[in-house]
């Protein structure tokens, strides 16, 4: 049995050295990488509206996480995203998915438990009761389990093959109107 545990920022920040350990177990990223995106992680805990829920097993163990916050403009993604967004779609369609916003930074499930809808339950929770129009978040273009799970959640492609400055993977920009509607 998963429970779902909402935390603050305070706590979120204190439990760091989880959250990386389950972001690198799930994502595998270089080691180098590691304390830029505690960084990162650090710092989204102080955007407005902050939220995170924590996968926790029935001993305590976190298994997973996700959080997020209300994108706006001065948020590094925020900002390019939107930007590239209108280039490509349009001011109208920019404003529409981007202007009020809540914005999933980060969705990750242990290895060991994925494929157990760890992952559903954490968006569906973290979107649940938020008070803004959409929700939008960047995951790789690929067809991997997320992708297909984001799908399944009525997230709807924004922009595919999108290259962030300076990267070189390939990411596909998703969004979907709030509140979500419920899995048939």
């Amino acid at each position: 049995m998963i429970e779902l545990r909402r935390a603050g920022p305070e706590a979120f920040v204190s439990a760091l050295d989880i959250v990386i350990d389950i972001y690198t177990a799930a994502m595998r990223p270089p080691a180098d990488q590691l304390s830029g995106r505690q960084g990162i992680m650090r710092n989204h805990a102080t955007f407005p509206d902050f939220t995170c829920l924590f996968a926790l097993t029935t001993d305590g163990t976190a298994v997973g996480f996700g959080y997020g916050f209300h994108g706006m403009p001065g948020q590094w993604w925020h900002d390019v995203v939107r930007r590239a967004l209108e280039e490509r779609s349009g001011p109208p369609t920019s404003a529409g998915w981007f202007g009020n916003a809540f914005e999933i930074a980060e969705i990750h499930v242990h290895p060991g438990y994925q494929g157990k809808g760890i992952g559903r339950r954490l968006v569906q929770g973290l979107c649940e009761g938020r008070p803004e129009s959409t929700a939008v978040l960047s995951t790789h273009d690929q067809p991997t389990a997320a992708r297909h799970l984001y799908r399944r959640l009525g997230f709807v492609d924004l922009m595919s093959m999108f290259v962030f400055p300076g990267g070189y993977e390939h990411y596909a920009i998703v969004g979907t109107m709030l509140p979500m509607r419920p899995l048939a």
